[in-house]
């Protein structure tokens, strides 16, 4: 069962729940909300645990404080400065990111601050973005000698090439009204308007079918990676199996005698 209240699954990640929405919110404001060892480890273990709850109709990653997430946690790295660490630690991190890209129902980010480095590679994950308008974005290794290779993963595929390189190579932040003119984020809300802007959102998914969205979900993500032809091989095939579904035919019906539909699947 939902419920609207607080359950922290660890200090440094909430977790709340209410009508078929979970909000995971990172919770170290003093550290920058860092993506440190210990937070991605709750990352991951709270994606885990949502996946096995059909009635979960979609996540809203969130943060408190100034920053919605800096990145990756520096002092933790310096103080193991050996490559198999590392590589540990990214792999760790892309499977979070992956995590979030093949997740069953959509994912969305809620950006109140700044995002930077592996926090703008987090915001790039997400299947949707929403950012105050004071938000700020960033993938500012290259100013401490350190090119943001993973993080380029997640921004080259949200914003066009130049784009992207233009972020990686200077470090430069772009405001919240430029990443939804990149395609980084989807809405920018009014001062104040967050919360509002990203509730709209979600009520919006909520009131869709749920083998839709979830149908969709995994489609999108699958044919990205596709040659053309086979990519319409592989929508075609999904889009024959979608519409024998209890829920298309109910659609059609609704829309055909104009009354709202009533969705068989939550």
């Amino acid at each position: 069962m939902s419920s609207p209240h607080a359950s922290p699954s660890h200090d440094c990640l909430l977790r709340t729940a209410q009508g078929g929405v979970v909000t995971l919110t990172l919770n170290q404001p003093e550290r920058f909300n860092a993506l440190s060892e210990t937070m991605l480890e709750a990352l991951q273990a709270a994606l885990d645990n949502i996946i096995q709850d059909e009635h979960v109709r979609c996540v809203v990653l969130a943060a408190n404080g100034k920053a919605f997430c800096a990145g990756h946690d520096l002092k933790q790295m310096r103080a193991n400065p050996d490559k198999a660490y590392y590589q540990a630690l990214f792999a760790r991190c892309g499977k979070v990111m992956q995590s979030l890209v093949h997740f069953p129902v959509p994912v969305i980010a809620k950006v109140q601050g700044i995002a930077t480095a592996a926090g703008c590679q987090l915001v790039a994950s997400c299947d949707l973005a929403v950012a105050a308008s004071s938000a700020r974005f960033a993938v500012s290794g290259i100013n401490v000698g350190l090119f943001c290779s993973t993080p380029a993963v997640a921004l080259s595929r949200n914003v066009p090439r130049k784009r992207a390189m233009e972020m990686l190579l200077t470090g430069e932040f772009i405001s919240a009204d430029t990443a939804a003119e990149w395609g980084l984020i989807n809405r920018v809300a009014a001062e104040g308007e967050l919360d509002a802007e990203v509730e709209a959102l979600t009520a919006s998914l909520c009131a869709k079918s749920a083998v839709a969205v979830r149908t969709g979900k995994a489609m999108f993500a699958r044919q990205l990676a596709m040659p053309l032809d086979e990519a319409y091989v592989f929508a075609g095939d999904t889009m024959a199996c979608n519409m024998l579904a209890d829920d298309v035919a109910e659609g059609i019906d609704a829309f055909i005698e104009k009354r709202p539909p009533q969705w068989q699947h939550r």
